[in-house]
């Protein structure tokens, strides 16, 4: 047998110590597998999260910052509550408006999923 392998029979038994590195090379090629599947999944859960509170905030903001204006506009003019329900069925039409927006978007604007 030649030392450097190449004019070794490949019908002889492997040798233990390359049986044993090549059980090694697979045992770490499955974590690094598992790691990129647990690190694409987290990636993936953040950027749902983040859209969820973004819509969440913008359907609950809106109106809510409509009526706050429409009533001190409605308490300046004398108008209760005319101007208040005004600006906040606005803020509900805005607020639709940026939900479509968000929802054709799709969960991976902003930063790039791998």
């Amino acid at each position: 047998m030649a030392a450097n392998g190449i004019d070794e029979d490949p019908n002889s038994p492997k040798d233990d110590r390359l049986v044993s590195l090549e059980t090694r090379l697979e045992r770490v090629k499955a974590e690094e597998a598992a790691e990129d599947k647990r690190r694409h999944n987290a990636e993936a859960q953040r950027v749902i999260r983040s859209a969820g509170s973004r819509i969440l905030s913008v359907l609950v903001g809106y109106p809510l910052g409509g009526a706050l204006i429409g009533w001190a506009i409605d308490q300046y003019a004398g108008t209760l509550p005319w101007v208040t329900l005004g600006l906040m069925f606005l803020g509900f039409g805005l607020a639709f408006r940026e939900v479509l927006k968000t929802a054709k978007q799709g969960p991976t604007s902003g930063r790039e999923v791998k």
